[in-house]
């Protein structure tokens, strides 16, 4: 969330254009292979089902951040592992707020 809400701050700053900006890791991971680190990292134990109808959907995603960097020097410092396994931190935190 820190190299999101940098991103955001070199921006309003730098750039002044129509065209979207991605902000993110800047390297490709597959579905299968996101899906299974958030598992770990939640220490889930359940099934994972895998909708098989739907072959057209996307196995992989990647986000091209070339116009972050080109435009205002963005590039994400925080290491993907470490960055999902906060915001899982974060996000559980603030669901058990909501119980409360």
């Amino acid at each position: 969330m820190v190299d999101a809400a940098q991103a955001i701050v070199e921006a309003t700053g730098k750039y002044n254009k129509s065209e979207p900006v991605n902000i993110g890791a800047g390297f490709e991971i597959s579905i299968r292979d996101l899906v299974e680190l958030i598992v770990e990292l939640t220490d889930y134990h359940g099934k994972i089902i895998w909708n098989t109808n739907q072959p057209d959907g996307q196995p992989r995603r990647m986000l091209d951040t070339t116009r972050a960097f080109n435009e205002f020097g963005f590039r994400a410092k925080t290491d993907f592992r470490e960055g999902l396994k906060k915001t899982i931190f974060w996000y559980e935190t603030e669901q058990v707020k909501k119980i409360k």
